[in-house]
């Protein structure tokens, strides 16, 4: 599926939407530049689990996780990893295959150990003559 957001309102919506959707375990795989809206599509996603703490990037913690919602959000930042071993030591399997929903951002950081069942989630940039907007494409991989 593909979507169009022209704001990080719009981006939360569509996640938050999706959100109605998800069940324990399921895994989304971010991806997309810096700025995005890789976060802003976890905090959409997060309200519409009921989230109820503030949602920032893990970009030095590499995990956050939130509990308060209606399934535990496990919301990852690969950015600064250096290869998919250093996933490992941040209790990555727990996570993944536990009892919430996990999010990935910068999955291709850990590209040979994601699951193969799984959601990937493309944001990319651009512009047309009247708005700046982003296109979000969300593909559901099956093992």
């Amino acid at each position: 599926m593909e979507y169009i957001s022209h704001n990080p309102s719009e981006t939360q919506k569509i996640a938050a939407k999706m959100s109605q959707t998800l069940n324990s375990g399921d895994v989304l795989c971010l991806y997309g530049d810096l700025g995005a809206g890789k976060t802003a599509f976890v905090q959409g996603l997060a309200k519409g689990l009921g989230v109820t703490e503030y949602i920032t990037s893990p970009t030095f913690t590499i995990v956050n996780v939130y509990e308060s919602g209606r399934l535990p959000l496990y919301h990852f930042d690969m950015y600064r990893l250096g290869d998919s071993a250093e996933a490992y030591e941040t209790g990555y399997e727990e996570y993944v295959y536990g009892d919430g929903v996990s999010v990935i951002e910068w999955a291709q950081n850990i590209s040979d150990i994601l699951p193969a069942s799984r959601y990937d989630i493309t944001i990319t940039g651009g512009k047309n003559a009247s708005a700046d907007f982003r296109k979000i494409n969300i593909t559901r991989i099956e093992a």
